[in-house]
This record gives structure tokens, C-alpha cells and sequence, in this order.
């Protein structure tokens, strides 16, 4: 399964790699804003700055490592590097916090006059324009094409464009005040904001590095398993999914009559495996177990006629998430 020649894995590539050389030049014109002003609300934005980079760069090489094909060693591919990536992103982002409460404090009670105050905060408008186009356009492509690494790397970038946007209002209140204070306190207020982000980003890859559950995925394939029902799939159980990169891993039980033969079990359970791949791409990595028909199936079992029967169906059930998730002691 190569995704390296697939549309997801440009796009990815190309996302990522227009986020890193931006960030880069974004994060120069802060640095020079801030040596203009000596601002410790501008250095903590441009410290931030710093992260972005890094982490694009990380999110970067993430891209090309997990669309590599499985191998002997990794047989489920390497798409969990991504977690990693937004994982480290987050302990990044909340170590510069770190250093952004460290210079910032001190200011709050030893304010000092910030030369060319004008010119530092036309140079955050011009930055936080271009972060905000950035920000979103990698939010989008993730969101196409299921990148977690573009998805964290965009919302970290408008996390950069509110954050820049409270220093611009901070700074502009003491250009217009003289309360000088003040500067040391945004500081601080955006290294709040940068902790909340951090926090958040560590969540996100740990709950997918745990395999949690994805209840927007498994609700996506129960509509799929609903739509395409066949009265000879008699019930669903013990569904499970997760996403790692581009693939889909997704494995379930399906009941079928138990007087097929094995030729023709096989064909229906390659007939659902097309449906999915027809709806997931090749991406899908599908695993389905076979289960022969009991008598306690008879009342909720559509499939007629059956020689087997030995009770009516009274009512079948909708394959709804927690129906196709549950056991069948659940049931």
C-alpha cells in the first residue's frame, strides 16, 4: 500500500512544507518587531513563533515517515507518527509558556518606555494577516484529507492569530494609556492561552496513541453497515475503528446463515469489503470475522426463507453505533 503517490499524501506535503517556510519568515518579522520595541508582549508572541516552526518542521517529516508502505516490523504502517508529532507540538507549545511567564513577570513591576511602538504593531498587522490565511488553509486540508499533524499544525497557527491579536490590543491600549504595565501583562494572558493550547494538543495525541474510541468514525461506518444491509446479513457486533495517518483499520463479527458454504461466506464478506473501500479508498485496512446463525437469532433475523427457522422475526435491529459495538453477551 504505497500513500505516498496518493492525492492525501501531496497535498499533506505540500501543505506542510508552505507552513514551514512561512512560519519561518512570520517569525523573523516578530523577532524584528521585538527588536524594535523591547516588548516582552511582541518576544512572547515571537516565541511562540519559534514553536511553530519547530513543530511544522516535526509535522513535516511526520508526513514522510508515516506514509511509508507497512513492513515486517510495523505491519499496521507507520500513521501513528502523527500522534507523536502533535504530542510533541503540545510540550513545545507549553514550554514556551514557560519561558514567556519567566520574562514577562518582572515587566508587570518594572515597566519600561517601548520605542517605536508605531511601526512594531503595523508589523504584527501585516504578520497576523498572513498567520490567519496560513492557519486556516492547513485546517482545511487536514479536515480533507483526515491529517491530525495538519489539523493540530493549523489550529496552533490561529491559536498564533488570536494570541497575536490580544498583544496588538494590548499594546495598542498602552500606546494610547501610558500605562506601561500592561505589557508585562498580556505577556503573561498569552502565555495562559499558549498552556491551554499545549494541554489540549497532548490530550488529542494521547487519546489517539490509547486507540480511543472515534464516535464520529464508528457512526460514519454503522450508516455504511445500515444503508448496504443484506437480509443474509443477519447482525453485526464487536465493531471496532480507528484512523492511524491515512489508514482505516476497522475489524467486526457478522452473523451469516450457517448452512452457507465456506465459497460462499467468502463472497459476502468480500462484497462488504468493497463497499468499504469503495467509500474509504484503498486506504482501508478491513478485517471481518464470521460468525455461523443460533437459534436465539431467529427473532431478530430477516433472512427467508431459512430451514432453520424456528421463530418468527418479531423485530430487526438498526444497526446503530452501539448496536454494531456491542458484544453479543451485550445484546
Amino acid at each position: 500500500m504505497n500513500l505516498k503517490g496518493t492525492p492525501n499524501f501531496k497535498t499533506r506535503l505540500i501543505a506542510i512544507s508552505l507552513s514551514v517556510v512561512v512560519s519561518t519568515v512570520l517569525m523573523a518579522l516578530k523577532f524584528y518587531a521585538y527588536w524594535l520595541t523591547d516588548s516582552a508582549a511582541i518576544l512572547s508572541d515571537a516565541l511562540e513563533s519559534i514553536i511553530n516552526v519547530v513543530a511544522s518542521a516535526f509535522a513535516l517529516g511526520s508526513i514522510i515517515f508515516g506514509a511509508k508502505e507497512p513492513d515486517p516490523s510495523h505491519p499496521y504502517g507507520h500513521g501513528k507518527v502523527e500522534y507523536f508529532s502533535a504530542g510533541f507540538e503540545g510540550a513545545l507549545i507549553i514550554f514556551a509558556a514557560c519561558g514567556i511567564f519567566y520574562q514577562a513577570w518582572p515587566r508587570i513591576f518594572q515597566p519600561h518606555v517601548l520605542p517605536h511602538l508605531g511601526g512594531g504593531l503595523l508589523i504584527l498587522v501585516g504578520v497576523n494577516i498572513a498567520n490567519l490565511m496560513l492557519g486556516a488553509g492547513l485546517v482545511m486540508a487536514g479536515r480533507r484529507t483526515n491529517s491530525l499533524v495538519l489539523t493540530a499544525d493549523g489550529k496552533h497557527i490561529l491559536t498564533d492569530v488570536y494570541t497575536t491579536g490580544g498583544v496588538m490590543l494590548g499594546l495598542g491600549l498602552v500606546w494610547w494609556t501610558g500605562w506601561l504595565w500592561l505589557d508585562g501583562a498580556v505577556a503573561c494572558l498569552v502565555g495562559v492561552n499558549i498552556v491551554i493550547t499545549g494541554i489540549r494538543l497532548v490530550s488529542q495525541a494521547a487519546a489517539g496513541l490509547l486507540d480511543t474510541s472515534d464516535p464520529q468514525l464508528l457512526a460514519e461506518i454503522s450508516h455504511i453497515l445500515q444503508k448496504n444491509r443484506k437480509a443474509m446479513w443477519i447482525d453485526v457486533h464487536q465493531l471496532r475503528a480507528r484512523r492511524s495517518g491515512d489508514i482505516i483499520h476497522l475489524d467486526f463479527h457478522l452473523i451469516l446463515p450457517k448452512d452457507l458454504t465456506l465459497e460462499e461466506g467468502h463472497r459476502e464478506v468480500k462484497e462488504l469489503e468493497g463497499i468499504f473501500q469503495s467509500y474509504f479508498g484503498k486506504a482501508a485496512d478491513i478485517l471481518i470475522h464470521v460468525d455461523p446463525c443460533t437459534k436465539p437469532i431467529c427473532p431478530i433475523c430477516g433472512y427467508d426463507p431459512c430451514v432453520h427457522r424456528q421463530a418468527d422475526t418479531r423485530q430487526q435491529s438498526l444497526w446503530q453505533t452501539e448496536v454494531v459495538t456491542a458484544r453479543p453477551e451485550e445484546k
